[in-house]
This record gives structure tokens, C-alpha cells and sequence, in this order.
């Protein structure tokens, strides 16, 4: 579709089209992630009182529907790539919505359940529909525009809660991420049914011995950022003190960081390959997690966060490494499976 959209002026015209209401669903999408992620560690500590141990069951039960994912993924097989991504969404804005209600772990663990079911089926669909819409040498470029919008928009959720969370609550913004989702729901439904022509793929699982290397990879890639994840930002928070209103500062710099650096790291994949890229940030990021775990200086803390939060976009290299070896018809179940796997 993208090459005939690049032949003629009409065609053109909807392959654009195309784009842009897949950049606004990523922009509302990610604006919502955004406004959850920066509220969520002083939320957990301050309004829930929760340890390290409950932070970390926490995030072992929103891996589940990540595990499950490859038989989630199985139930709407028949539906197309924007059709799936608009339930995805709609679980999102539900569950993260639904946050802003909850006042016992045990209520936080089931909505967090619902939300985590949206997301990691988001994960996939997202860099599939971006990848379907270009040839394979552009893959690296249209995910580092993926990444890039992603960062605006979370870099401007958070901006907002660094102003107003003293004015609004820590619960607000939660309402606010639901409704974020919501819109991308409705913008997703604008492309067309038969982008990445799912519906013509018979096959509902792909575990193939080609894609060894990258379920291998993808396996550690999950390990250090659930890791990173569960416990940078609770670091922060529960042994430094930093503030409501500081840490979606550290959260904003991140964001413009990697605004500003994600289409200079797609075009570093197109050009040197996913090898050389992967191999350096992985490097990188080991000789930053040392120094997370050793510096007790939160400044500097911050700045590793922001380093690492970088690097870790290097793991688009592994998605445009399967669109390049993938069989005709296995990309979405490949990266859906790879989900499970991480």
C-alpha cells in the first residue's frame, strides 16, 4: 500500500493521511502513559503507603497479561491491526483511569490487571502499524517518529503535572490519562481495516527457530526494564525524598532528551544495522546501571536515569530486525510472541 501511496498523487495523499492519525493515536496514547508513569511513584508512596515489596508484586501481576499476550493476541486474530488497537486503548483508558478511584492495594492490583492487558497488547500493534506503513529500509526512521511523538506528548503531560499537581491532586491526572486514551481509540479507528492485512494470516501463534536470536534478546531486554522500571523512579522517591513536583522535572528532560534523540537513533539503525547499535547501547546502559546502584548523589542519579531512559530506545532495533527477517505474514505474531517473551 505505501509503495503504490508514493507512485500517484491520490495515493500519496491517503498514505499520508494514514500517518498523521497513526502519529495523533501515538501522541494521545503516549501522552497518557505519560501522565500515569509521572504520578504513579509518589501515588504509590504517598497516598498508598507502599513499600518496595508491594511495588514489586505489583509489577509481576502486570506482567501477566504480557505472558499471556501470544493467547490474548489468538482471541482477535480475526480482527485487524487498528481494530485490535482500538480495544487495547480502551482497556488502557479504563484501567488507568480507574486508578484515580482506588484506595486499597487490592482494588490498585485489579485495576493495574485491566490496564496492563491494553498495554501490552499496545506494545506490539503500535510499531506493527508503523512498520506496515513504509518499506523495511525506512523501518528504523518511522519508529524513531513513533518514539519522537511519543516523547512530545509525555513530555508535555508531565510538563502539565509539574504545574498544576498542587492546584489538582495526584488523582486527576489519572482521569486525565483515561481520556487521553480514549481520543487515541477514536483516532485509530481512521485507518484502514486491511493495514498489515491480518486478516488474510491464518496463523494465530509464531514461535520459529529464525527468530531464536531475537526472543533471546528480547527475554533480557524485558529482565533490565522491568528491573529499571519497577524501581528507578521508587528509588527516587522513597530513599531520596524527591518531591510531586521534581520528579516529573527529571521525567520532562527524559522525554525532551529522547524527543530530540529518537529519529537520530532510527536513522543510526537504518544506516549502521540493529548489531552495532544494540551492541554499543548495551555497553552503555551496563556501565549505567553500575553507577545507579554504587552514586548516592540524586542529581546525579537523575542524569543516569535520563542516559539510561535514552538508550533504552535502542530497543527499536530488535522490532526492525524481525520486519527485516520475517516472513511474509509473521510480523505482528512474531512481536506479539516477543511481548510474551519479555
Amino acid at each position: 500500500m505505501q509503495e503504490a501511496g508514493r507512485q500517484d498523487g491520490q495515493g500519496t495523499g491517503a498514505w499520508k493521511r494514514d500517518i498523521a492519525f497513526l502519529m495523533a493515536t501515538v501522541f494521545f496514547a503516549q501522552l497518557g502513559l505519560g501522565l500515569q508513569s509521572a504520578v504513579s511513584p509518589n501515588f504509590f508512596v504517598n497516598d498508598l503507603g507502599l513499600g518496595g515489596d508491594r511495588v514489586l508484586w505489583l509489577t509481576a501481576i502486570r506482567e501477566v497479561p504480557g505472558l499471556l499476550l501470544v493467547f490474548l493476541a489468538a482471541l482477535m486474530t480475526r480482527l485487524s491491526l487498528p481494530h485490535r488497537s482500538v480495544v487495547a486503548l480502551l482497556f488502557m483508558a479504563v484501567g488507568y483511569g480507574a486508578y484515580a478511584l482506588v484506595n486499597s492495594y487490592t482494588a490498585l492490583a485489579a485495576v493495574a490487571l485491566v490496564a496492563s492487558i491494553g498495554f501490552h497488547n499496545w506494545i506490539p500493534l503500535q510499531s506493527s502499524l508503523g512498520m506496515s506503513m513504509v518499506p523495511k529500509s525506512e523501518s528504523g526512521r518511522i519508529m524513531g517518529k513513533i518514539q519522537s511523538i511519543g516523547a512530545i506528548s509525555a513530555l508535555g503531560g508531565m510538563l502539565l503535572i509539574s504545574l498544576t499537581v498542587n492546584q489538582l491532586g495526584l488523582r486527576f491526572f489519572f482521569v486525565l490519562a483515561g481520556v487521553a486514551f480514549a481520543i487515541g481509540a477514536v483516532l485509530v479507528t481512521r485507518l484502514p481495516s486491511e493495514l498489515g492485512n491480518v486478516r488474510n494470516d491464518k496463523r494465530r501463534i509464531v514461535f520459529k527457530r529464525r527468530y531464536k536470536l531475537y526472543y533471546t534478546l528480547i527475554f533480557f531486554e524485558g529482565t533490565r526494564t522491568q528491573v529499571f522500571f519497577a524501581f528507578a523512579s521508587w528509588v527516587l522517591v522513597e530513599i531520596y525524598g524527591m518531591s510531586a513536583q521534581i520528579l516529573p522535572l527529571v521525567f520532562i528532560a527524559s522525554r525532551l532528551v529522547n524527543m530530540i534523540g529518537s529519529p537520530r537513533m532510527g536513522h543510526w539503525i537504518d544506516r549502521f544495522g540493529e548489531r552495532r547499535v544494540l551492541v554499543g547501547s548495551y555497553l552503555a546502559l551496563a556501565v549505567s546501571f553500575v553507577g545507579y546502584a554504587t552514586l548516592h548523589n540524586v542529581w546525579l542519579l537523575a542524569a543516569i536515569y535520563i542516559l539510561i531512559s535514552f538508550l533504552i530506545l535502542s530497543q527499536a532495533a530488535l522490532s526492525t530486525y524481525v520486519n527485516r527477517i520475517a516472513l511474509p505474514g509473521d510480523l505482528v505474531p512474531t512481536l506479539t510472541a516477543g511481548v510474551s517473551v519479555n
